[in-house]
């Protein structure tokens, strides 16, 4: 390898100064650092190493920050971030008080559009191209990458759609790497192939009938194709499309072999790309495996049950029972919309659709919830995954907003096991038979019971558990962090403090409340969501409603801004839901 270049490269104007010959060069160097960073802080990997060059010629051909280039998704950004002035800082990628580790606007002027849901850099790279139209600007570039998939969502069509007729100067580049986090799915994902392999697919590609000019397929590592192609179309007026084939992981063998696993793989050696195996004997399984596994046991016994999935087929699990009955079990690709919609269909049928779900990628498929879902009473089983503060990955995909907005929602049943066991038991409970939609919402992470398969048992729709009695204080929590309220009671006098675990936010339930509230005048809930909307206020709006507004209510839960990303321990102490500041609430409440 030449000298390293990336040490002489603190911003996009020492890029210029370059030689087309050396970039090249300093595109190893860049894989080279990302590797040796990842490898030790972890993060995203195989999506930024494969646009290594197509960042270096994005950024060497276009005048960025002042031509607008938007990133989709974005882990891919890692090279970005370190051309454009954050190289120094990048060793603090998704660490708490670092760099974020998707593009963020307040972070630089570079991130011309946060992003970290997916499917969104056609429209709002279409919406900076007309705002600049408008402006009198018809010079100025906008560009979208969009890649890991994002093009197969509906967002991402209807952008489309817009583009080829709005006339504005835009430039919609496709990363074609045939991954998401798993591998494409559809039918679009078979038309790019045959696209590829140079197939006969009629006069017009799909691209073309929508009005863009079509360019490609262009080899991505091919840095000298790029850059001539980009100058091309930096001459050309109006809506472009450029496709471009790249490999996931490029650079690092292991990384290329195994595209799902090093998608983000956590430490790993910088070397041989190895992944450092952590001792996980006698740990507790993930939530999500927990999920994935009981799915597949109801299963076999439950022939209506099916499982759907919007892309996250390893991240929720759902890959058991793909891998078990994959004629029962459906990724449906970046699609959250069609996924609950879908859902309600086979809902309608008499099917017992299991639909699993990132809380935070739920809020895309909202109306879905409520029109298709909601108000025909269908009894659609929600598993809704990551919910609550998810740590790394920051305000984008922090499920904090899920009891809120789900809670208001009529004939909506909301229940938050405390443990894996409760998971199970009313996944089980579900399937024996429901006439109403049902969400389950469960964090990321371990649970703590080694001993998880146990026998099946049905739980109750409404119904709390009291956990410890107590005289002077109750607390009133719902899922995991009801063993952190636990452990913050232990250091208190015996009998002091009571805790509850109340399981449902929907329907509450009020036997459990009315002798609660009998017996306590001073109350702290606790829950890993917004506090405005949520759990904490469902029990003041019962308080009021039933006329015990004497009653000191403490909430505790996330406060009305975005969290920050960071390590989990670092969050809770930032919202006050670590076990030293739920004791700090009590105490103030006894004391007062």
């Amino acid at each position: 390898m030449k000298k390293n270049l990336l040490q002489h490269i603190n911003n996009v104007s020492d890029l210029r100064l370059l030689k087309i010959e050396d970039l090249p060069f300093l595109a190893q160097n860049i894989r080279a650092f990302i590797i040796d960073v990842v490898s030790e802080k972890k993060g995203h990997l195989g999506a930024s190493l494969g646009v290594v060059e197509l960042t270096i010629a994005l950024h060497y051909i276009f005048d960025t920050p002042h031509d607008n280039l938007v990133w989709d998704v974005g882990h891919q950004a890692y090279p970005h971030k370190i051309l454009t002035g954050r190289k120094n800082e990048f060793h603090t990628n998704r660490q708490y008080g670092g760099i974020s580790g998707f593009p963020k606007r307040d972070e630089s002027i570079f991130d011309a559009f946060g992003v970290g849901h997916s499917s969104t850099s056609i429209s709002a790279t279409l919406g900076m191209a007309i705002a600049s139209r408008l402006n009198g600007n018809i010079t100025k570039h906008h560009i979208a990458v969009i890649g890991d998939a994002s093009i197969a969502s509906g967002m991402a069509f209807e952008g489309l759609n817009h583009s080829g007729v709005a006339k504005s100067n835009v430039l919609i580049i496709l990363n074609d790497n045939e991954m998401g986090i798993d591998p494409n799915v559809g039918a679009l994902k078979e038309y790019l192939t045959a696209v590829k392999k140079g197939e006969d697919i009629g006069k017009k590609n799909i691209f073309e009938a929508l009005n863009f000019r079509y360019f490609g397929p262009v080899d991505g590592h091919d840095l000298d194709r790029l850059l001539k192609v980009l100058e091309q179309l930096k001459h050309i007026q109006g809506p472009k499309f450029l496709h471009v084939i790249t490999k996931k992981g490029k650079g690092l063998s292991l990384a290329e072999k195994n595209q799902i696993t090093y998608h983000a793989p956590g430490n790993f050696n910088k070397i041989t790309g190895e992944i450092i195996a952590t001792n996980e004997t006698n740990l507790p399984p993930k939530y999500q495996d927990v999920f994935g596994l009981t799915l597949v046991e109801l299963a076999k016994s439950n022939t209506k049950i099916i499982g759907i999935t919007p892309a996250m087929p390893t991240g929720s699990s759902l890959k058991y029972m793909i891998k078990a009955m994959p004629e029962r079990a459906f990724d449906v690709g970046i699609a959250e919309q069609h996924a609950v919609t879908l859902s309600a269909g086979m809902a309608s049928q008499g099917s017992i659709p299991y639909c699993v779900v990132y809380s935070t990628f739920l809020q895309r498929a909202y109306d879905q919830v409520i029109h298709d879902v909601a108000l025909q009473k269908l009894p659609v089983i929600f598993c809704i995954d990551r919910a609550g503060l998810v740590g790394e990955d920051g305000p984008t995909h922090h499920g904090v907003f899920d009891i809120a907005y789900l809670r208001l929602i009529p004939n909506m049943v909301i229940f938050v096991p405390m443990n894996e066991m409760e998971l199970r038991n009313m996944m089980y409970t579900a399937q024996r038979g429901i006439d109403f939609p049902l969400a389950i919402r469960y964090p990321r992470g371990r649970g703590n019971n080694v001993k998880w398969q146990q026998k099946f048992k049905a739980i109750s729709f409404g119904k709390g558990e009291q956990i410890i009695d107590g005289k002077r204080i109750a607390i009133l929590a719902i899922g995991p962090i009801v063993e952190t309220a636990k452990a913050a009671i232990e250091s208190f006098e015996s009998k002091q403090i009571g805790l509850y675990n109340m399981r449902f936010v929907k329907p509450l339930d009020e036997n459990l409340l009315h002798q609660i509230f009998k017996k306590y005048d001073k109350l702290i809930t606790i829950e890993d969501g917004t506090i405005i909307g949520g759990f904490g206020s469902a029990v003041i709006e019962f308080a009021n409603q039933n006329n015990y507004g004497h009653h000191k209510i403490k909430i505790l839960g996330i406060p009305d801004n975005f969290v920050t990303h960071g390590d989990m321990d670092c969050l809770l102490k930032e919202v006050g839901l670590d076990i030293v500041s739920i004791k700090k609430q009590i105490q103030l409440l006894l004391d007062n």
